[in-house]
């Protein structure tokens, strides 16, 4: 059995606030009412919309398929990234009936809170149709094909949430916040322009994501040599 690691990263739909429609702005103001600050604003709040699937696209996937055990394990990285919303889903998709047809889980850190959910509300506003490892709705929650590295750590503590920058210091795995994190994706993106930064960096996430879920069973890290990139 394969094991699928994805993440993505996401921004907000327009490069600020003022670029939105008047009933987009009033939309989002009510979005951000639920979580404002005293005398924060809803444009100032604006970089932070891209967290959210009804306000933010997603730029970037990275995968990571990781097959065999012990010293017979690799792991293979794509990395999926276009400007074009639809164009990039329309890619993972096409991956994504690759696994269906196979007995491979989908793992990632806080996937089911953030990854799965978001890819599949963007998928359907893009008018794509789910692949039927996704389309879960009617699944019970022991039954969906995900693996959550971030529950593997609560062991049950519902009210736990540890970030995957802190998982990756108390194991001694190399974080891949070494050149930006996630708060930085809007600013790179946008003022930067600089897509391929971005893609690095979520690729770097999947990669520690791989090796966490190793360490969190047990098991002997990757070395560098058991690692490769393949082109989408």
């Amino acid at each position: 059995m394969a094991i699928l690691f994805i993440d993505i990263e996401t921004i907000p739909q327009s490069p600020n606030y003022n670029a939105l429609s008047e009933r987009e702005k009033q939309l989002w103001q009510h979005k951000s009412s639920f979580f404002a600050k005293e005398k924060e604003t809803a444009e100032e709040l604006y970089e932070r919309a891209g967290i959210y699937a009804e306000f933010g696209k997603i730029i970037v996937i990275s995968m990571g398929w990781l097959y065999g055990e012990d010293d017979n394990r690799t792991l293979r990285l794509l990395t999926l990234k276009n400007h074009n919303e639809k164009e990039l889903l329309e890619a993972l998709i096409q991956v994504l009936h690759k696994v269906d047809n196979s007995d491979s889980l989908i793992c990632g850190h806080n996937i089911k809170e953030f990854d799965i959910p978001y890819i599949c509300r963007r998928i359907l506003i893009n008018g794509l149709k789910l692949p039927s490892i996704l389309d879960v709705a009617s699944m019970k929650p022991w039954q969906t094909p995900f693996l959550d590295t971030l529950e593997l750590w609560k062991f049950g503590d519902r009210k736990n949430y540890t970030k995957l920058d802190l998982l990756a210091h108390i194991f001694d795995l190399p974080t891949s916040k070494d050149d930006i994190d996630g708060s930085q994706v809007y600013e790179v993106y946008y003022k930067d322009g600089d897509l391929n930064r971005i893609a690095e960096y979520c690729e770097k996430d999947v990669l520690l994501t791989s090796q966490l879920y190793l360490k969190l069973k047990g098991q002997p890290i990757l070395e560098k040599e058991q690692i490769t990139k393949v082109s989408g």
